[in-house]
């Protein structure tokens, strides 16, 4: 994350207000019968060659339809062929890399990515004496999403600290009907996903979620590698990622100690909002302290030494994070096992989430029965919740187990529940905290969920919203128990995907935990020494602006 002026980037705020308001109608629209993308052949060509778009959809016949690529629309004479699941185009000389989507109508498809093979980067030879890192080869040089690869080379730095290895990533713009210009980059940011090596001649990272075809570069102090292209390998479906809304948003914790002694100290975890693909760019906007750790698991850690009796302490921060709706296409009969190893945080048993409980594994095996593919399965589950439990807004803070036997949830305690009976069923799940924000830009803390597909990576889902259980102003899509599997708005903000287990700073130090929140960690405060008597107050999340690109 770096410093940036607030006015840098809010001066968009109210020209845009107005225009994404007046189109926030055209957004909802219902997307039956869209066309839809399976494949395309080939992936990687030249102009001139002829592209296999595969799919459902398009139309028995051409009339005004068409395709883009990389935004831009081929001649008539390019097609070849259009039927319902098949179009045939000859690829225009002005392609490039970028990706293709079909329009029917006012209907448009989701998007895949087509590699110019003129524009692939080619692998660069370096001097001795170069400075900065190198690639020299990736090991293999495609892999599926969660796949391990070895990056081989030079000057990667002898530990990793704020090294990074980026990936190409893209997302589409429909507000103005065109894909983003270029692609852009996202790092490994899932725990026991990312890095497992780094020294200064390897590096071993597994594929991130939301990485298509392109460069893959290494990012140092000392610069930027020159991009080697990777291929992601088949993917059982596609995942799109539009309509970018980057929210400001603002939080604080105050704490009034009443009675210390010193020597003393205080410890405040603030969560973060939380990197994904669909949350990609963070920003710290403002923060009135020097944090004692930067990131520690997520969060950012503040240390308060020697505290008087009688002290007020006020922490504030703020963000700009951009968040992308993601739409998801999944062919469950493409689905492969691989050889993903999956952190334990994301399969096992615990207090939280009850995989293994009786309750749990009977529930499952009346729900999943026979079937094998984990997407279904999880399909399954999203849809007992809904037609089973009666979800509310109002919190009830009841746990996995409590759910079965009561059959009440609310946002916190279903998902709970979700992933409970999809780690029973042998599906990875993790719950995911944040906030929900209304027209009005009130923020709501929130939960959902999202399931791991071996070669496709994290597909979303939110039962409360399936349920049709939004709070006050808040715009729910028409189709919500079916969109809300598998697809989430941009009206939310995350601050942890799973989990935060957090570490206490000193053995004898006193832990307060808060009830559920718009972060789900182990506990948020600490107190060392000769604090005896404080009181604390955790602000909830202020919307402060909204602008979309």
């Amino acid at each position: 994350m770096k410093k940036t002026a607030f006015l840098k980037r809010c001066c968009f705020f109210c020209a845009f207000v107005f225009f994404s308001s007046s189109l926030a109608g055209s957004l909802l629209a219902c997307k039956a019968k869209s066309p839809v993308i399976k494949a395309i052949d080939p992936k990687i060509g030249e102009m001139g060659d002829i592209i296999s778009i595969m799919g459902e959809h398009f139309g028995k016949e051409q009339d005004a339809s068409y395709i883009t690529i990389a935004g831009q629309e081929p001649t008539s004479s390019s097609y070849l062929e259009w039927t319902d699941t098949l179009i045939r185009v000859r690829l225009p000389e002005f392609g490039r890399t970028g990706l293709i989507s079909v329009y029917k109508g006012d209907q448009k498809s989701n998007a895949v990515l087509f590699s110019n093979r003129s524009k692939i980067p080619e692998q660069a030879q370096y001097a001795l004496a170069s400075v900065g890192p190198r690639i020299d080869m990736i090991k293999p040089n495609s892999a599926s999403i969660g796949g391990l690869i070895s990056i081989q080379g030079g000057g990667f730095g002898a530990m990793r600290e704020d090294r990074s290895v980026r990936f190409s990533w893209i997302a589409e713009n429909s507000l103005l009907n065109t894909e983003n210009r270029g692609e852009t980059v996202i790092e490994p940011f899932d725990m026991g996903l990312g890095y497992e090596l780094w020294t200064s001649d390897e590096i071993r990272v597994r594929v991130p979620d939301g990485t298509v075809s392109g460069a893959v570069e290494i990012h140092t102090a000392q610069g930027n590698s020159a991009p080697v292209f990777f291929t992601v390998e088949d993917k059982p479906g596609t995942k799109a990622f539009r309509d970018k809304r980057s929210w400001i948003v603002a939080y604080s914790a105050n704490i009034l100690v009443h009675d210390s002694s010193t020597p003393n100290t205080l410890y405040l975890w603030l969560p973060q909002p939380a990197y994904s693909s669909s949350q990609p760019n963070i920003e710290l906007l403002s923060r009135d302290k020097e944090p004692f750790v930067e990131n520690y698991r997520g969060t950012t850690l503040f240390q308060i030494k020697d505290v008087a009796a009688q002290s007020n302490i006020s922490i504030n921060v703020s963000y700009v994070v951009d968040v992308y709706a993601v739409e998801t296409v999944v062919a469950p009969q493409s689905i492969r096992t691989q050889n993903v190893s999956l952190p334990a945080s994301y399969t096992q048993s615990d207090s939280l989430i009850p995989s293994h409980d009786p309750a749990i594994t009977a529930r499952v095996a009346e729900i999943a029965g026979r079937e094998r593919n984990p997407y279904i399965k999880a399909q399954r589950i999203y849809e007992w919740i809904i037609a089973n439990i009666a979800i509310q807004n109002d919190p009830l803070n009841n746990g996995a187990l409590d759910v079965l036997e009561q059959k009440q949830a609310d946002s916190y305690s279903a998902s709970l529940l979700f992933c409970a009976l999809s780690r029973s069923a042998g599906v990875p799940a993790i719950p995911v905290a944040g906030v929900l924000i209304d027209r009005n830009r009130v923020a709501h803390v929130h939960y959902w969920a999202e399931f791991w597909i071996d070669g496709f990576g994290w597909v979303p889902l939110d039962l409360a919203l399936g349920a049709r259980t939004a709070p006050e102003f808040f715009s729910l899509q028409d189709d919500a128990e079916t969109w809300y599997f598998g697809n989430l708005d941009n009206q939310r903000i995350s601050f942890s995907r799973g989990q935060n287990r957090l570490s206490q700073m000193d053995p004898r130090g006193r832990l307060a935990a808060h009830k559920p929140d718009y972060a789900l960690q182990d506990f948020w405060e600490e107190a060392v020494g000769g604090i005896t008597s404080y009181s604390s107050l955790w602000s909830d999340i202020a919307i402060m602006g909204m602008y979309t690109q």
